[in-house]
């Protein structure tokens, strides 16, 4: 017997096979974990896994390995879970050992045939779960990436204004994420005035305000100035009681009294047109 056998019977019952694997994967995604996965996705799924059986000539052939990469990328973007896939493929093999038995005299099945599909499958199986993981790897660091780029924009509101909005905790990490988009930001943008609103950061203690003078000083090193606006009561006591030094940093309360002073210091202001 050989792995030819196993692939001639997936290439002859391939839809079969298909939508049993489709109806496994729906089964256990009731059980193991609720994702929110159509029907066509399982269809996609299924049979785009039988065919990399019946063109499997081994999970080292470069032809296989890219068709699962492929596969595996799709898996991941598509939202199956790890645990969903890696659970319907152990099923699959055993439905198949079924299936291909299951015509025959009980003392004419083959038993031979449960150590030849996995010989065949199990290496397919776990490359899958290998590029898998490499892909939702790739695909979270990305998303990592695409987040800090926008976890600290510098915004134009005016001509010669910027204004960064911060939400959340800021970390080292974050905060020479936020000198660099600062810095960047306003030279592209000419900034003369920028405004940091920490109106969205729970918590200032003494290495969050350290960032924020260092900041401060970095915009004014490159020939523009900072204001910090959004200090609720709470934050100002606390930097009070953390004695932390803001006195070479411009502070107000919201970013409006921000907007109108950093309007005044660009020589401009707010005016109300008389009806």
């Amino acid at each position: 017997m050989s792995n030819q056998l196993v692939v001639k019977y997936i290439s002859e019952h391939q839809n079969e096979l298909a939508e049993s694997l489709a109806d496994i994967l729906k089964e256990l995604n009731g059980t193991l974990s609720n994702s929110k996965l159509t029907e066509q996705m399982y269809q996609t799924i299924s049979n785009e896994y039988i065919h990399i059986l019946m063109n499997g000539s081994g999970a080292e052939d470069e032809k296989v390995i890219d068709n699962i990469y492929q596969f595996s990328s799709k898996a991941v973007q598509m939202g199956v879970p790890l645990k969903l896939l890696s659970s319907g493929l152990s099923a699959f093999w055993k439905n198949l050992y079924y299936e291909m038995n299951k015509d025959r005299p009980e003392d004419q099945q083959c038993y031979d045939l449960i150590w030849e599909i996995d010989k065949f499958i199990d290496p397919i199986n776990s490359e899958i779960l290998n590029q898998y993981a490499i892909s939702w790897e790739k695909t979270v660091a990305m998303q990592k990436v695409a987040l800090q780029e926008l976890s600290a924009p510098l915004i134009p509101v005016f001509e010669n204004i910027s204004v960064m909005p911060l939400v959340g905790t800021i970390d080292t990490e974050r905060a020479k994420k936020i000198m660099e988009n600062l810095l960047n930001g306003v030279v592209k943008h000419r900034s003369e005035v920028v405004l940091i609103d920490i109106t969205g950061v729970p918590v200032v203690d003494t290495m969050v305000a350290h960032h924020i003078i260092q900041a401060s000083e970095a915009v004014r090193l490159v020939g523009a100035k900072c204001l910090l606006v959004g200090i609720r009561p709470e934050i100002a006591q606390t930097i009070v009681n953390l004695g932390i030094d803001l006195t070479q940093v411009i502070t107000k309360n919201t970013l409006q009294k921000g907007i109108q002073t950093a309007l005044e210091m660009t020589d401009r202001k707010i005016v109300s047109l008389e009806e």
